[in-house]
């Protein structure tokens, strides 16, 4: 079994040694812990030691842990999953931020979902920088021309982006696909859209989340390295 107790200093400890190499602070970087397919109880392992931000896939597995875990002061959940139109409703209001929104189809019906809510919900877009066919998200063009129509829905907060680059063993080339969404979301800053913030870039993951915070990454997120192996 995984000793999540010792597993959360080494990547908190990773984090930090990446962020100083390239003059950033460590605490402008946030860990998500992934507890997709995580029991309740090593997620509650994790919280015990220090873990701040949950992160989840799959919206039934998050509820049923959300229930079993209780609130606890100081953690809250994301959402990092795909999510389709149908289960928008369950997830506003219910995480603190959504990382997967991947069509301005999404982001106009869980703006109506937000407002009978009487809520504003954050979240990020998430931008399919290896332009896959098996992977949502707009593509850089298409989140730029979306953006003006984005800006105008106003129970939502679009706080950064988000992506998934193409899998490699090879984490180095990851980094060109870091540096894409990072100089992508400065693009978006020269908008001077309302409503519109990039200050959160969600990238990088177990094998490569060093990489990403040099490239400018804001939240990493961390599954096996934390949890050890689970199903995909």
């Amino acid at each position: 079994m995984t000793d999540i107790a010792a597993n959360l200093p080494l990547v908190l400890q990773t984090i930090r040694r990446a962020a100083e190499e390239v003059g950033r602070k460590p605490q402008s970087v946030q860990l998500i812990g992934v507890t997709k397919y995580v029991e309740a109880e090593r997620v509650r392992q994790a919280l015990d030691a220090g873990l701040a931000i949950c992160g989840e896939n799959r919206l039934q597995e998050a509820q049923a842990k959300m229930e079993a875990i209780g609130v606890r002061p100081g953690v809250t959940w994301h959402f990092i999953g795909r999510l389709q139109r149908r289960k928008l409703k369950s997830v506003v209001g219910q995480f603190s931020l959504i990382h997967s929104m991947e069509s301005i189809e999404q982001v106009e019906e869980l703006d109506r979902r937000a407002q009978e809510q009487s809520l504003r919900q954050s979240i990020l877009l998430q931008v399919n920088v290896g332009n896959e066919s098996t992977k949502g998200g707009f593509s850089a063009l298409e989140l730029l021309e979306a953006m003006p129509a984005v800006a105008k829905f106003v129970h939502i907060k679009v706080c950064g982006l988000m992506a998934i680059p193409p899998w490699t063993e090879n984490p180095e080339a990851m980094r060109p696909h870091f540096r894409k969404l990072h100089a992508l979301a400065q693009e978006v800053k020269t908008l001077g859209l309302p409503g519109i913030e990039m200050t959160e870039l969600s990238m990088g993951m177990s094998n490569d989340y060093p990489i990403a915070i040099q490239e400018g990454a804001t939240m990493v997120r961390v599954g096996t390295a934390l949890f050890g192996s689970r199903p995909q």
